[in-house]
Protein backbone atom coordinates (compact mmCIF):
# COMPACT_ATOMS: atom_id res chain seq x y z
CA UNK A 1 0.00 0.00 0.00
CA UNK A 2 1.29 3.43 -0.93
CA UNK A 3 0.99 6.45 1.35
CA UNK A 4 -1.79 8.91 0.73
CA UNK A 5 -0.91 11.38 -1.94
CA UNK A 6 2.18 9.52 -3.08
CA UNK A 7 2.42 8.26 -6.64
CA UNK A 8 1.58 4.60 -7.26
CA UNK A 9 4.47 2.20 -7.47
CA UNK A 10 5.51 1.46 -11.07
CA UNK A 11 4.08 -1.76 -12.53
CA UNK A 12 6.79 -3.81 -14.24
CA UNK A 13 4.54 -6.76 -15.05
CA UNK A 14 4.37 -7.79 -18.70
CA UNK A 15 0.92 -7.55 -20.25
CA UNK A 16 -0.73 -8.31 -23.57
CA UNK A 17 -4.03 -7.00 -24.90
CA UNK A 18 -6.48 -9.18 -26.86
CA UNK A 19 -9.75 -8.03 -28.43
CA UNK A 20 -12.71 -10.41 -28.09
CA UNK A 21 -15.43 -10.85 -30.74
CA UNK A 22 -17.53 -8.53 -28.55
CA UNK A 23 -14.92 -5.80 -29.26
CA UNK A 24 -13.84 -5.74 -25.63
CA UNK A 25 -10.11 -5.65 -24.95
CA UNK A 26 -8.82 -8.15 -22.40
CA UNK A 27 -5.64 -7.30 -20.56
CA UNK A 28 -3.69 -10.47 -19.72
CA UNK A 29 -0.77 -10.50 -17.34
CA UNK A 30 2.06 -12.58 -18.77
CA UNK A 31 3.35 -15.28 -16.42
CA UNK A 32 6.87 -14.59 -15.19
CA UNK A 33 9.88 -16.87 -15.41
CA UNK A 34 9.69 -17.68 -11.70
CA UNK A 35 6.11 -18.94 -11.79
CA UNK A 36 6.77 -20.99 -14.91
CA UNK A 37 9.87 -22.57 -13.42
CA UNK A 38 7.95 -23.40 -10.25
CA UNK A 39 5.16 -25.00 -12.29
CA UNK A 40 7.76 -27.03 -14.22
CA UNK A 41 9.35 -28.21 -10.97
CA UNK A 42 5.96 -29.34 -9.67
CA UNK A 43 5.14 -31.15 -12.92
CA UNK A 44 8.56 -32.82 -13.06
CA UNK A 45 8.25 -33.98 -9.46
CA UNK A 46 4.79 -35.34 -10.25
CA UNK A 47 6.09 -37.16 -13.34
CA UNK A 48 8.96 -38.67 -11.36
CA UNK A 49 6.55 -39.73 -8.63
CA UNK A 50 4.14 -41.38 -11.09
CA UNK A 51 7.04 -43.18 -12.77
CA UNK A 52 8.39 -44.45 -9.46
CA UNK A 53 5.00 -45.54 -8.12
CA UNK A 54 4.00 -47.25 -11.37
CA UNK A 55 7.33 -49.05 -11.67
CA UNK A 56 7.21 -50.18 -8.05
CA UNK A 57 3.61 -51.33 -8.38
CA UNK A 58 4.36 -53.40 -11.48
CA UNK A 59 7.40 -54.93 -9.78
CA UNK A 60 5.39 -55.86 -6.67
CA UNK A 61 2.55 -57.33 -8.75
CA UNK A 62 5.07 -59.33 -10.75
CA UNK A 63 6.71 -60.64 -7.58
CA UNK A 64 3.30 -61.69 -6.27
CA UNK A 65 2.53 -63.45 -9.52
CA UNK A 66 -0.46 -61.23 -10.28
CA UNK A 67 1.05 -60.00 -13.57
CA UNK A 68 3.39 -62.04 -15.76
CA UNK A 69 7.08 -61.24 -15.78
CA UNK A 70 9.34 -61.09 -18.78
CA UNK A 71 9.98 -58.87 -21.83
CA UNK A 72 6.33 -57.95 -22.28
CA UNK A 73 6.32 -56.22 -18.92
CA UNK A 74 9.61 -54.52 -19.84
CA UNK A 75 8.11 -53.38 -23.14
CA UNK A 76 5.07 -52.05 -21.29
CA UNK A 77 7.24 -50.07 -18.87
CA UNK A 78 9.45 -48.65 -21.63
CA UNK A 79 6.48 -47.63 -23.76
CA UNK A 80 4.54 -46.32 -20.79
CA UNK A 81 7.43 -44.20 -19.53
CA UNK A 82 8.01 -42.80 -23.03
CA UNK A 83 4.34 -41.90 -23.46
CA UNK A 84 4.10 -40.45 -19.95
CA UNK A 85 7.11 -38.15 -20.22
CA UNK A 86 6.33 -37.07 -23.79
CA UNK A 87 2.55 -36.93 -23.55
CA UNK A 88 2.02 -35.44 -20.08
CA UNK A 89 2.20 -31.79 -21.12
CA UNK A 90 0.36 -32.40 -24.39
CA UNK A 91 -2.51 -34.13 -22.61
CA UNK A 92 -3.03 -31.55 -19.88
CA UNK A 93 -2.40 -28.44 -21.97
CA UNK A 94 -4.34 -29.66 -25.01
CA UNK A 95 -7.29 -31.28 -23.23
CA UNK A 96 -7.38 -29.47 -19.88
CA UNK A 97 -7.57 -25.87 -21.07
CA UNK A 98 -3.86 -25.11 -21.07
CA UNK A 99 -3.20 -26.11 -17.46
CA UNK A 100 -0.97 -28.89 -16.21
CA UNK A 101 -1.28 -29.72 -12.51
CA UNK A 102 1.80 -27.58 -11.89
CA UNK A 103 0.42 -24.64 -13.83
CA UNK A 104 -2.92 -24.95 -12.08
CA UNK A 105 -1.23 -24.98 -8.68
CA UNK A 106 0.79 -21.85 -9.50
CA UNK A 107 -2.13 -20.09 -11.18
CA UNK A 108 -1.02 -19.84 -14.82
CA UNK A 109 -2.28 -21.26 -18.09
CA UNK A 110 -1.33 -21.48 -21.77
CA UNK A 111 -3.58 -19.66 -24.26
CA UNK A 112 -3.33 -18.78 -27.92
CA UNK A 113 -2.10 -15.37 -28.94
CA UNK A 114 -5.75 -14.61 -29.74
CA UNK A 115 -6.79 -15.42 -26.18
CA UNK A 116 -8.55 -18.61 -27.25
CA UNK A 117 -7.82 -21.91 -25.47
CA UNK A 118 -5.01 -23.86 -27.10
CA UNK A 119 -5.75 -26.95 -29.18
CA UNK A 120 -4.07 -30.34 -29.01
CA UNK A 121 -2.08 -29.37 -32.10
CA UNK A 122 -0.81 -26.22 -30.37
CA UNK A 123 0.14 -28.24 -27.30
CA UNK A 124 2.03 -30.75 -29.44
CA UNK A 125 3.94 -27.99 -31.23
CA UNK A 126 5.05 -26.10 -28.14
CA UNK A 127 6.09 -29.27 -26.33
CA UNK A 128 7.91 -30.97 -29.21
CA UNK A 129 10.20 -27.96 -29.27
CA UNK A 130 11.14 -28.36 -25.61
CA UNK A 131 14.28 -30.08 -26.86
CA UNK A 132 15.34 -26.88 -28.62
CA UNK A 133 14.48 -24.78 -25.56
CA UNK A 134 16.54 -27.14 -23.41
CA UNK A 135 19.74 -26.18 -25.25
CA UNK A 136 22.22 -25.41 -23.92
CA UNK A 137 21.46 -27.62 -20.91
CA UNK A 138 19.80 -27.23 -18.59
CA UNK A 139 17.10 -25.18 -20.37
CA UNK A 140 19.26 -22.06 -20.52
CA UNK A 141 18.11 -21.04 -24.00
CA UNK A 142 14.43 -21.27 -23.10
CA UNK A 143 14.87 -19.39 -19.83
CA UNK A 144 16.84 -16.61 -21.49
CA UNK A 145 14.27 -16.17 -24.23
CA UNK A 146 11.39 -16.14 -21.71
CA UNK A 147 13.16 -13.43 -19.73
CA UNK A 148 13.86 -11.24 -22.78
CA UNK A 149 10.76 -11.71 -24.96
CA UNK A 150 8.07 -9.02 -24.49
CA UNK A 151 5.43 -11.72 -24.02
CA UNK A 152 7.64 -14.16 -22.10
CA UNK A 153 7.71 -16.69 -24.94
CA UNK A 154 10.10 -19.57 -25.47
CA UNK A 155 10.76 -21.19 -28.86
CA UNK A 156 7.85 -23.59 -28.46
CA UNK A 157 5.47 -20.68 -27.82
CA UNK A 158 6.75 -18.81 -30.86
CA UNK A 159 6.13 -21.79 -33.14
CA UNK A 160 2.75 -22.66 -31.60
CA UNK A 161 1.47 -19.07 -31.35
CA UNK A 162 0.84 -19.42 -27.63
CA UNK A 163 1.56 -17.41 -24.50
CA UNK A 164 1.51 -18.30 -20.80
CA UNK A 165 -0.64 -15.94 -18.71
CA UNK A 166 -1.70 -15.64 -15.11
CA UNK A 167 -4.95 -17.38 -14.38
CA UNK A 168 -5.66 -17.03 -10.66
CA UNK A 169 -8.55 -14.58 -10.08
CA UNK A 170 -8.60 -12.11 -7.22
CA UNK A 171 -11.51 -11.52 -4.89
CA UNK A 172 -13.80 -8.72 -5.94
CA UNK A 173 -13.13 -5.65 -3.87
CA UNK A 174 -16.90 -5.34 -3.51
CA UNK A 175 -17.36 -8.85 -2.17
CA UNK A 176 -17.65 -7.54 1.42
CA UNK A 177 -21.36 -7.08 2.33
CA UNK A 178 -22.48 -3.44 2.50
CA UNK A 179 -25.15 -1.93 4.81
CA UNK A 180 -28.13 -0.16 3.30
CA UNK A 181 -28.48 3.53 3.78
CA UNK A 182 -31.67 3.06 5.80
CA UNK A 183 -32.59 6.73 5.75
CA UNK A 184 -29.11 8.03 6.50
CA UNK A 185 -28.72 11.63 5.38
CA UNK A 186 -26.67 12.22 2.27
CA UNK A 187 -23.09 13.02 3.19
CA UNK A 188 -20.26 13.84 0.87
CA UNK A 189 -17.33 11.38 0.73
CA UNK A 190 -14.49 12.22 3.10
CA UNK A 191 -11.78 10.07 1.54
CA UNK A 192 -9.93 10.74 -1.65
CA UNK A 193 -10.24 8.15 -4.43
CA UNK A 194 -6.74 6.69 -3.75
CA UNK A 195 -7.53 6.46 -0.01
CA UNK A 196 -10.83 4.73 -0.67
CA UNK A 197 -9.22 2.32 -3.15
CA UNK A 198 -6.63 1.27 -0.54
CA UNK A 199 -9.33 0.88 2.12
CA UNK A 200 -11.48 -1.20 -0.24
CA UNK A 201 -8.59 -3.47 -1.09
CA UNK A 202 -7.88 -4.03 2.60
CA UNK A 203 -11.54 -4.77 3.31
CA UNK A 204 -11.69 -7.34 0.51
CA UNK A 205 -8.52 -9.15 1.50
CA UNK A 206 -8.65 -8.91 5.29
CA UNK A 207 -10.37 -12.26 5.82
CA UNK A 208 -7.74 -14.10 3.78
CA UNK A 209 -4.76 -12.64 5.65
CA UNK A 210 -3.00 -14.23 8.57
CA UNK A 211 -4.10 -12.61 11.90
CA UNK A 212 -0.72 -11.01 12.65
CA UNK A 213 -0.40 -9.68 9.11
CA UNK A 214 -3.96 -8.34 9.18
CA UNK A 215 -3.39 -6.58 12.51
CA UNK A 216 -0.14 -5.00 11.34
CA UNK A 217 -1.69 -3.73 8.09
CA UNK A 218 -4.78 -2.46 9.92
CA UNK A 219 -2.63 -0.49 12.38
CA UNK A 220 -0.59 1.02 9.57
CA UNK A 221 -3.64 1.99 7.51
CA UNK A 222 -5.48 3.37 10.55
CA UNK A 223 -2.54 5.64 11.25
CA UNK A 224 -2.69 7.06 7.73
CA UNK A 225 -6.47 7.54 7.86
CA UNK A 226 -6.47 8.85 11.47
CA UNK A 227 -8.16 12.21 10.64
CA UNK A 228 -11.20 10.26 9.40
CA UNK A 229 -11.48 7.94 12.41
CA UNK A 230 -13.45 9.75 15.18
CA UNK A 231 -13.44 6.90 17.73
CA UNK A 232 -9.87 5.95 18.71
CA UNK A 233 -10.85 3.51 21.49
CA UNK A 234 -11.89 0.62 19.28
CA UNK A 235 -9.38 -1.68 17.64
CA UNK A 236 -7.98 -0.69 14.24
CA UNK A 237 -9.82 -3.40 12.28
CA UNK A 238 -13.22 -2.37 13.60
CA UNK A 239 -12.49 1.29 12.90
CA UNK A 240 -11.49 0.55 9.33
CA UNK A 241 -14.52 -1.69 8.82
CA UNK A 242 -16.89 1.04 10.00
CA UNK A 243 -15.14 3.66 7.91
CA UNK A 244 -15.33 1.45 4.83
CA UNK A 245 -19.09 0.89 5.25
CA UNK A 246 -19.78 4.58 5.92
CA UNK A 247 -17.65 5.80 3.03
CA UNK A 248 -19.25 3.33 0.66
CA UNK A 249 -22.69 4.62 1.66
CA UNK A 250 -21.54 8.17 1.09
CA UNK A 251 -20.33 7.31 -2.39
CA UNK A 252 -23.64 5.64 -3.17
CA UNK A 253 -25.54 8.75 -2.20
CA UNK A 254 -26.46 11.79 -4.26
CA UNK A 255 -23.37 13.63 -3.10
CA UNK A 256 -21.05 10.90 -4.24
CA UNK A 257 -20.33 12.53 -7.57
CA UNK A 258 -18.28 10.52 -10.06
CA UNK A 259 -16.89 8.31 -7.30
CA UNK A 260 -20.43 7.63 -6.12
CA UNK A 261 -21.52 6.66 -9.62
CA UNK A 262 -18.66 4.19 -9.82
CA UNK A 263 -19.50 2.76 -6.39
CA UNK A 264 -23.19 2.39 -7.25
CA UNK A 265 -22.35 0.67 -10.52
CA UNK A 266 -20.03 -1.81 -8.83
CA UNK A 267 -22.45 -2.44 -5.96
CA UNK A 268 -25.38 -3.00 -8.33
CA UNK A 269 -23.54 -5.46 -10.61
CA UNK A 270 -21.41 -7.32 -8.03
CA UNK A 271 -24.00 -10.05 -7.31
CA UNK A 272 -24.27 -10.79 -11.04
CA UNK A 273 -20.49 -10.94 -11.34
CA UNK A 274 -20.29 -13.32 -8.41
CA UNK A 275 -22.83 -15.64 -10.01
CA UNK A 276 -21.05 -15.53 -13.34
CA UNK A 277 -17.77 -16.26 -11.61
CA UNK A 278 -19.30 -19.41 -10.11
CA UNK A 279 -20.49 -20.53 -13.54
CA UNK A 280 -17.15 -19.70 -15.16
CA UNK A 281 -15.26 -21.76 -12.59
CA UNK A 282 -17.63 -24.64 -13.25
CA UNK A 283 -17.05 -24.35 -17.01
CA UNK A 284 -13.28 -24.27 -16.46
CA UNK A 285 -13.35 -27.38 -14.29
CA UNK A 286 -15.90 -29.52 -16.15
CA UNK A 287 -16.54 -27.84 -19.51
CA UNK A 288 -19.82 -26.59 -20.96
CA UNK A 289 -20.95 -30.20 -21.38
CA UNK A 290 -21.68 -30.18 -17.64
CA UNK A 291 -24.37 -27.50 -18.15
CA UNK A 292 -28.00 -28.36 -18.72
CA UNK A 293 -29.43 -27.19 -22.06
CA UNK A 294 -31.38 -24.38 -20.43
CA UNK A 295 -28.26 -23.15 -18.61
CA UNK A 296 -26.20 -22.52 -21.74
CA UNK A 297 -28.15 -19.46 -22.99
CA UNK A 298 -27.98 -17.98 -19.50
CA UNK A 299 -24.21 -18.49 -19.38
CA UNK A 300 -23.77 -16.83 -22.78
CA UNK A 301 -26.01 -13.93 -21.73
CA UNK A 302 -24.09 -13.44 -18.49
CA UNK A 303 -20.84 -13.47 -20.45
CA UNK A 304 -22.08 -10.73 -22.78
CA UNK A 305 -23.29 -8.73 -19.77
CA UNK A 306 -19.89 -9.08 -18.07
CA UNK A 307 -18.14 -7.98 -21.27
CA UNK A 308 -20.37 -4.91 -21.46
CA UNK A 309 -19.76 -4.19 -17.76
CA UNK A 310 -16.02 -4.35 -18.37
CA UNK A 311 -16.33 -1.70 -21.06
CA UNK A 312 -18.47 0.46 -18.75
CA UNK A 313 -16.07 -0.04 -15.84
CA UNK A 314 -13.23 1.33 -17.94
CA UNK A 315 -15.37 4.25 -19.06
CA UNK A 316 -16.39 5.08 -15.46
CA UNK A 317 -12.81 4.76 -14.22
CA UNK A 318 -13.58 1.95 -11.76
CA UNK A 319 -10.63 1.02 -9.57
CA UNK A 320 -8.03 -1.27 -11.03
CA UNK A 321 -8.57 -4.39 -8.85
CA UNK A 322 -12.24 -4.53 -9.81
CA UNK A 323 -11.42 -3.98 -13.49
CA UNK A 324 -8.79 -6.73 -13.39
CA UNK A 325 -11.29 -9.12 -11.82
CA UNK A 326 -13.80 -8.32 -14.54
CA UNK A 327 -11.12 -8.96 -17.16
CA UNK A 328 -10.47 -12.37 -15.63
CA UNK A 329 -14.18 -13.18 -15.58
CA UNK A 330 -14.63 -12.15 -19.21
CA UNK A 331 -11.50 -14.10 -20.13
CA UNK A 332 -12.87 -17.22 -18.43
CA UNK A 333 -16.17 -16.90 -20.29
CA UNK A 334 -14.32 -16.22 -23.53
CA UNK A 335 -12.24 -19.38 -23.09
CA UNK A 336 -15.30 -21.51 -22.38
CA UNK A 337 -17.44 -20.21 -25.26
CA UNK A 338 -14.84 -19.93 -28.00
CA UNK A 339 -12.77 -23.05 -27.43
CA UNK A 340 -12.43 -25.47 -30.33
CA UNK A 341 -14.61 -28.56 -30.62
CA UNK A 342 -13.60 -31.22 -28.15
CA UNK A 343 -11.47 -34.03 -29.53
CA UNK A 344 -13.31 -37.27 -30.33
CA UNK A 345 -12.17 -40.61 -31.65
CA UNK A 346 -13.63 -39.70 -35.05
CA UNK A 347 -11.71 -36.42 -35.05
CA UNK A 348 -8.52 -38.23 -34.03
CA UNK A 349 -8.96 -40.80 -36.80
CA UNK A 350 -9.57 -38.09 -39.39
CA UNK A 351 -6.44 -36.29 -38.27
CA UNK A 352 -4.20 -39.37 -38.28
CA UNK A 353 -5.53 -40.95 -41.44
CA UNK A 354 -6.05 -37.85 -43.54
CA UNK A 355 -4.50 -34.64 -42.25
CA UNK A 356 -1.09 -36.18 -41.52
CA UNK A 357 -0.41 -37.45 -45.06
CA UNK A 358 -2.08 -34.38 -46.58
CA UNK A 359 0.43 -32.15 -44.79
CA UNK A 360 3.30 -34.29 -46.11
CA UNK A 361 2.01 -34.04 -49.66
CA UNK A 362 1.68 -30.26 -49.39
CA UNK A 363 5.31 -30.13 -48.25
CA UNK A 364 6.54 -32.59 -50.89
CA UNK A 365 9.23 -30.22 -52.12
CA UNK A 366 10.73 -30.03 -48.64
CA UNK A 367 10.52 -33.83 -48.36
CA UNK A 368 12.25 -34.20 -51.73
CA UNK A 369 14.95 -31.78 -50.60
CA UNK A 370 15.46 -33.79 -47.41
CA UNK A 371 15.72 -36.99 -49.44
CA UNK A 372 18.29 -35.48 -51.79
CA UNK A 373 20.42 -34.19 -48.90
CA UNK A 374 20.24 -37.56 -47.18
CA UNK A 375 21.08 -39.42 -50.39
CA UNK A 376 24.00 -37.10 -51.16
CA UNK A 377 25.55 -37.47 -47.71
CA UNK A 378 24.96 -41.22 -47.73
CA UNK A 379 26.60 -41.53 -51.14
CA UNK A 380 29.48 -39.37 -49.94
CA UNK A 381 30.02 -41.47 -46.83
CA UNK A 382 29.88 -44.67 -48.89
CA UNK A 383 32.40 -43.36 -51.42
CA UNK A 384 34.83 -42.09 -48.78
CA UNK A 385 34.96 -45.40 -46.89
CA UNK A 386 35.21 -47.38 -50.11
CA UNK A 387 38.14 -45.27 -51.30
CA UNK A 388 39.85 -45.03 -47.89
CA UNK A 389 38.97 -48.12 -45.83
CA UNK A 390 41.37 -47.11 -43.06
CA UNK A 391 39.08 -44.20 -42.12
CA UNK A 392 36.47 -46.65 -40.88
CA UNK A 393 38.30 -47.18 -37.60
CA UNK A 394 38.33 -43.42 -37.00
CA UNK A 395 34.79 -42.58 -38.11
CA UNK A 396 32.60 -45.55 -37.26
CA UNK A 397 31.39 -46.61 -33.80
CA UNK A 398 33.19 -49.52 -32.21
CA UNK A 399 29.98 -51.56 -32.19
CA UNK A 400 29.67 -51.37 -35.98
CA UNK A 401 33.29 -52.41 -36.45
CA UNK A 402 32.73 -55.44 -34.23
CA UNK A 403 29.58 -56.40 -36.12
CA UNK A 404 31.46 -56.24 -39.41
CA UNK A 405 34.36 -58.31 -38.02
CA UNK A 406 31.94 -60.97 -36.82
CA UNK A 407 29.88 -60.90 -40.01
CA UNK A 408 31.74 -63.58 -41.95
CA UNK A 409 31.61 -66.06 -39.11
CA UNK A 410 27.92 -65.39 -38.45
CA UNK A 411 27.05 -65.68 -42.14
CA UNK A 412 29.01 -68.93 -42.42
CA UNK A 413 26.90 -70.41 -39.62
CA UNK A 414 23.61 -69.16 -41.15
CA UNK A 415 23.12 -66.37 -38.62
CA UNK A 416 21.81 -62.93 -39.53
CA UNK A 417 23.11 -59.42 -38.84
CA UNK A 418 20.91 -58.99 -35.80
CA UNK A 419 19.15 -61.82 -34.02
CA UNK A 420 17.10 -61.60 -30.86
CA UNK A 421 15.26 -64.41 -29.15
CA UNK A 422 11.50 -64.43 -29.57
CA UNK A 423 10.91 -63.71 -25.89
CA UNK A 424 13.00 -60.52 -25.99
CA UNK A 425 11.54 -59.05 -29.19
CA UNK A 426 8.72 -57.03 -27.55
CA UNK A 427 11.25 -55.19 -25.40
CA UNK A 428 13.52 -54.60 -28.41
CA UNK A 429 10.63 -53.26 -30.48
CA UNK A 430 9.62 -50.80 -27.75
CA UNK A 431 13.20 -49.53 -27.43
CA UNK A 432 13.51 -49.12 -31.19
CA UNK A 433 10.26 -47.18 -31.55
CA UNK A 434 11.05 -44.87 -28.62
CA UNK A 435 14.57 -44.16 -29.91
CA UNK A 436 13.47 -43.50 -33.49
CA UNK A 437 10.68 -41.16 -32.38
CA UNK A 438 13.22 -39.22 -30.32
CA UNK A 439 15.37 -38.82 -33.42
CA UNK A 440 12.36 -37.55 -35.39
CA UNK A 441 11.57 -35.03 -32.65
CA UNK A 442 15.20 -33.93 -32.71
CA UNK A 443 14.93 -33.34 -36.46
CA UNK A 444 11.89 -31.14 -35.95
CA UNK A 445 13.28 -29.23 -32.97
CA UNK A 446 16.55 -28.56 -34.76
CA UNK A 447 14.69 -26.81 -37.54
CA UNK A 448 13.78 -23.86 -35.32
CA UNK A 449 17.44 -22.80 -35.52
CA UNK A 450 17.00 -21.55 -39.09
CA UNK A 451 16.91 -25.17 -40.27
CA UNK A 452 20.54 -25.81 -39.34
CA UNK A 453 19.75 -28.40 -36.67
CA UNK A 454 17.55 -30.43 -39.02
CA UNK A 455 20.23 -30.36 -41.70
CA UNK A 456 22.85 -31.57 -39.23
CA UNK A 457 20.70 -34.46 -37.98
CA UNK A 458 19.73 -35.40 -41.53
CA UNK A 459 23.27 -35.15 -42.86
CA UNK A 460 24.76 -37.06 -39.94
CA UNK A 461 22.33 -39.96 -40.33
CA UNK A 462 22.91 -40.09 -44.07
CA UNK A 463 26.67 -39.99 -43.64
CA UNK A 464 26.62 -42.76 -41.02
CA UNK A 465 24.37 -45.03 -43.09
CA UNK A 466 26.54 -44.55 -46.16
CA UNK A 467 29.71 -45.15 -44.15
CA UNK A 468 28.26 -48.33 -42.61
CA UNK A 469 27.34 -49.58 -46.07
CA UNK A 470 30.80 -48.70 -47.42
CA UNK A 471 32.59 -50.54 -44.61
CA UNK A 472 30.43 -53.65 -44.95
CA UNK A 473 30.96 -53.52 -48.73
CA UNK A 474 34.73 -53.44 -48.15
CA UNK A 475 34.31 -56.56 -46.01
CA UNK A 476 32.20 -58.25 -48.69
CA UNK A 477 29.14 -58.13 -46.45
CA UNK A 478 26.93 -55.47 -48.06
CA UNK A 479 24.20 -58.02 -48.83
CA UNK A 480 24.41 -59.16 -45.20
CA UNK A 481 23.63 -55.62 -43.99
CA UNK A 482 20.95 -54.90 -46.60
CA UNK A 483 19.11 -58.11 -45.77
CA UNK A 484 18.66 -56.77 -42.25
CA UNK A 485 17.63 -53.26 -43.31
CA UNK A 486 15.30 -54.00 -46.21
CA UNK A 487 12.28 -55.05 -44.12
CA UNK A 488 11.92 -51.93 -42.00
CA UNK A 489 14.12 -49.48 -43.92
CA UNK A 490 11.46 -48.27 -46.33
CA UNK A 491 9.26 -46.74 -43.63
CA UNK A 492 12.09 -45.77 -41.29
CA UNK A 493 14.03 -43.82 -43.90
CA UNK A 494 10.86 -42.17 -45.23
CA UNK A 495 10.01 -41.07 -41.70
CA UNK A 496 13.46 -39.52 -41.28
CA UNK A 497 13.05 -37.55 -44.49
CA UNK A 498 9.58 -36.36 -43.44
CA UNK A 499 10.81 -35.32 -39.97
CA UNK A 500 13.74 -33.43 -41.45
CA UNK A 501 11.42 -31.73 -43.96
CA UNK A 502 9.19 -30.64 -41.07
CA UNK A 503 12.21 -29.05 -39.39
CA UNK A 504 13.21 -27.37 -42.64
CA UNK A 505 9.74 -25.82 -42.86
CA UNK A 506 10.32 -24.16 -39.50
CA UNK A 507 13.71 -22.94 -40.63
CA UNK A 508 12.34 -21.53 -43.89
CA UNK A 509 9.69 -19.65 -41.91
CA UNK A 510 12.51 -17.70 -40.26
CA UNK A 511 14.75 -17.33 -43.31
CA UNK A 512 12.15 -16.92 -46.08
CA UNK A 513 8.83 -15.99 -44.43
CA UNK A 514 7.26 -14.79 -47.68
CA UNK A 515 4.40 -12.31 -47.38
CA UNK A 516 3.85 -13.14 -43.72
CA UNK A 517 5.82 -11.81 -40.80
CA UNK A 518 8.37 -14.23 -39.41
CA UNK A 519 6.26 -14.78 -36.30
CA UNK A 520 3.12 -15.59 -38.30
CA UNK A 521 5.04 -17.73 -40.80
CA UNK A 522 6.54 -19.72 -37.93
CA UNK A 523 3.09 -20.42 -36.48
CA UNK A 524 1.55 -21.40 -39.84
CA UNK A 525 4.40 -23.70 -40.82
CA UNK A 526 4.71 -24.99 -37.28
CA UNK A 527 1.16 -26.35 -37.48
CA UNK A 528 1.96 -28.06 -40.77
CA UNK A 529 5.22 -29.43 -39.35
CA UNK A 530 3.41 -31.02 -36.40
CA UNK A 531 1.12 -32.94 -38.75
CA UNK A 532 4.13 -34.09 -40.73
CA UNK A 533 5.78 -35.34 -37.55
CA UNK A 534 2.54 -37.14 -36.79
CA UNK A 535 2.88 -39.16 -40.00
CA UNK A 536 6.56 -39.79 -39.25
CA UNK A 537 5.61 -41.21 -35.85
CA UNK A 538 3.03 -43.52 -37.45
CA UNK A 539 5.64 -44.79 -39.93
CA UNK A 540 8.25 -45.23 -37.21
CA UNK A 541 5.83 -47.20 -35.06
CA UNK A 542 5.14 -49.63 -37.90
CA UNK A 543 8.83 -49.77 -38.85
CA UNK A 544 9.78 -50.42 -35.22
CA UNK A 545 7.38 -53.35 -35.03
CA UNK A 546 8.82 -54.81 -38.24
CA UNK A 547 12.38 -54.35 -37.03
CA UNK A 548 11.69 -55.59 -33.51
CA UNK A 549 9.79 -58.72 -34.54
CA UNK A 550 10.96 -59.55 -38.08
CA UNK A 551 14.31 -57.96 -38.86
CA UNK A 552 15.93 -59.39 -35.72
CA UNK A 553 14.49 -62.85 -36.30
CA UNK A 554 16.39 -65.66 -37.96
CA UNK A 555 14.06 -65.78 -40.96
CA UNK A 556 15.25 -65.67 -44.53
CA UNK A 557 15.22 -62.86 -47.07
CA UNK A 558 11.75 -63.75 -48.37
CA UNK A 559 9.71 -62.46 -45.41
CA UNK A 560 11.87 -59.34 -45.20
CA UNK A 561 11.36 -58.60 -48.89
CA UNK A 562 7.64 -59.15 -48.44
CA UNK A 563 7.67 -56.68 -45.54
CA UNK A 564 9.43 -54.14 -47.76
CA UNK A 565 6.82 -54.57 -50.50
CA UNK A 566 4.02 -54.36 -47.93
CA UNK A 567 5.60 -51.20 -46.51
CA UNK A 568 5.63 -49.59 -49.93
CA UNK A 569 1.98 -50.47 -50.40
CA UNK A 570 1.06 -49.11 -46.96
CA UNK A 571 2.96 -45.89 -47.67
CA UNK A 572 1.28 -45.45 -51.05
CA UNK A 573 -2.21 -45.99 -49.64
CA UNK A 574 -1.51 -43.65 -46.72
CA UNK A 575 -0.40 -40.86 -49.04
CA UNK A 576 -3.29 -41.53 -51.40
CA UNK A 577 -5.75 -40.99 -48.57
CA UNK A 578 -4.08 -37.67 -47.81
CA UNK A 579 -4.35 -36.67 -51.46
CA UNK A 580 -8.13 -36.89 -51.22
CA UNK A 581 -8.32 -34.02 -48.73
Amino acid sequence: MTPTGSPSAPDFRQRIEIETPEHVTLDFEVAGVGSRVLAAVIDTALLAGITFVAGTLVFVLAELGIVPTGPWIGAFLVSGAFLLWNGYYVFFEGLRQGRTPGKQRVGIRVVRDTGHPITVSDAVTRNLLRLADFLPPPYLGGLLLMALHPSGKRLGDLAAGTVVVRDRPMDLVTSKPMLSRGGMPAVAPVLTDPEYAVLAQFAARAAALAPLVRQRLAASLAGRLAPHLPDRTADAESLLDDLYVQETERRRGPLGGASGARARFVARQSPRWMEFRRLAERAAAHGLDSFRPEELPDFAARYREAAADLARARTYGVDRPTTEELERLVSAGHNALYRDEQSTWRTLWRTVSGEFPAAVLRARRAVLLAFLIFAATAAGGYRIIRDQPALAEQLLPEEMLRRADAGHDRAAHGRKYGEVSATDRPLVASFIIANNVRVAIGCLAGGVFAGVGSLLVLGFNGLMLGSFAGHFANEGLLWYLLEFVVGHGVLELTAIWIAAAAGLLLGLALVVPGELSRADALVVRGRAAVRMIGMAVVLLAVAGLIEGFLSVSGGGAGPRAAAAVGSLGFLAMYLLRGARL
